[in-house]
Formats: structure tokens, C-alpha cells, sequence
């Protein structure tokens, strides 16, 4: 079983950038795929990224497609998500989540990931 801790949340001013980590003990993340969820004040969660247990082919939501970048270091056991031009409505919870899967591919239903982390705020201030 592995288990997630998020970091790097905080308060930023629009326009600004924030890198997120999503550390994971217990268990090898290469065997999983990882992704990241927010969720805002009334909102239902929300995916924002992905990706598979071995790299590439990272998914975006389109909300976030060319601001956020996620990335994974699997010698660190860690994966990351650097999120520039930050907007607004980009305040959240941000969560982590992990899938153990056998291919390369990712799901973006909060219902297909078994392991998530407690989750960091993210707040952008305008």
C-alpha cells in the first residue's frame, strides 16, 4: 500500500507560480499512476492532471493545459506539479492520488484511484 503526502501549497498573487510535491512511502510509485485533483470552496472535485507509471503521455485538463506541468521522479518516489500563470480560480485544495496500474495509461475519475494524500491549499489571490 502506498501512502501520499502533498506539499507546496500556500498563497500567491495572480500571475505567480507554485510548485506542488506529491511524496510517496510504502510502495514503488513506478508501479502506479499518479494524479492530481482539486477542489474548491462548493465544488465538486475537479482532475487536473496525470500521469502514467512510466512517464510521458501526461494528461491535462484543459482548464490548466499549458500553465501546469506534472512530472515524476521515480528514484525520488515523488511526483510534481509546477503551476505557472496561476489564476484565480485556480484556489483549491490540491490532492495527489495514486493508481496501480500495468500499462501506460491514466484515468481522470477520482473514482479509479485508490491511494490519495491529505491535500494542500492553494490559494491565488487577485
Amino acid at each position: 500500500q502506498v501512502q501520499l503526502v502533498e506539499s507546496g501549497g500556500g498563497l500567491v498573487q495572480a500571475g505567480g507560480s507554485l510548485s506542488l510535491s506529491c511524496a510517496a512511502s510504502g510502495s514503488t510509485l513506478s508501479l502506479y499512476a499518479v494524479a492530481w485533483f482539486r477542489q474548491a470552496p462548493g465544488k465538486e472535485r475537479e482532475f487536473v492532471a496525470a500521469t502514467p507509471r512510466g512517464g510521458g503521455n501526461t494528461v491535462y485538463a484543459d482548464s490548466v493545459k499549458g500553465r501546469f506541468t506534472c512530472s515524476r521522479d521515480n528514484a525520488k518516489n515523488t511526483v510534481y506539479l509546477q503551476m505557472n500563470s496561476l489564476k484565480p480560480e485556480d484556489t483549491a485544495v490540491y490532492y495527489c492520488a495514486a493508481e496501480r496500474t500495468f500499462g501506460t495509461y491514466v484515468h481522470t475519475s477520482s473514482n479509479d484511484y485508490n491511494y490519495w494524500g491529505q491535500g494542500t491549499q492553494v490559494t491565488v489571490s487577485s
